[in-house]
């Protein structure tokens, strides 16, 4: 098995880590990371030190603001919407001054920021790394990780919250990789939704035929 994160990316987390422990950006982060190293072995012209180090850093800002308004600043309907492009305005100020602590080239450093400041707001790619940092950061939603935080935070069902993903996440994702990648999750995501929905269903029938025997 693989090390979670290159030799060369640890000194990146670190100085992440304190930044990401809001609304399971730390988990969040991995798993994007790794999607990205996924994405990369199919994109090997990318540059994928600044892909990867841009997605290390990419949610860092969020940690500036009230944790109770985080979850309703995403998704189709969100109370504070100002929030997405103020975390990425946050996450540019904290990543260009990590990146400068730990001795990053200049040119390194804008391309990185130039990435981040966007990731969320900025409708379409500047270059193929930006696109497979959109896509990365994206395809986390579809994992079971993150399903399971969309249901919290915007107290829906599974069900429901994959479909919200077919039709409002799936179709912004740019690269045609990035959404092969999130057909096969959501393949495997509605088959557990469905499969949770009808056993629940199931293990309410029996009750309902005993109130109504019981009633009689």
């Amino acid at each position: 098995m693989t090390d979670l994160l290159l030799k060369r990316d640890e000194p990146i987390w670190r100085a992440a880590m304190p930044w990401l422990d809001v609304r399971s950006n730390d988990e969040h982060t991995l798993i994007s990371y790794r999607l990205a190293r996924a994405l990369l072995r199919l994109h090997p012209d990318a540059d994928g030190f600044v892909v990867l180090t841009a997605l290390l850093l990419h949610d860092v800002g969020w940690k500036m603001f009230p944790e109770d308004k985080l979850a309703a600043a995403v998704g189709p309907r969100p109370k504070y919407p100002e929030l997405q492009r103020a975390h990425e305005l946050e996450s540019v100020c904290i990543a260009r001054e990590a990146m400068e602590r730990l001795g990053f080239e200049r040119g390194a450093i804008d391309r990185i920021i130039a990435i981040i400041d966007g990731h969320d707001t900025r409708p379409s790619a500047l270059s193929l790394e930006d696109g497979l940092v959109k896509d990365a950061d994206k395809l986390w939603r579809f994992t079971a990780h993150g399903v399971d935080k969309l249901c919290d935070w915007f107290e829906t069902p599974p069900k429901e919250t994959v479909a919200m993903l077919e039709s409002f996440v799936l179709p912004k994702l740019v690269t045609a990789t990035g959404r092969t990648m999130a057909q096969a999750l959501l393949a495997e995501r509605a088959s557990a939704a469905w499969m949770a929905d009808a056993l629940e269903r199931a293990r309410r029938r029996p009750s309902c035929v005993r109130k109504q025997r019981d009633g009689a």
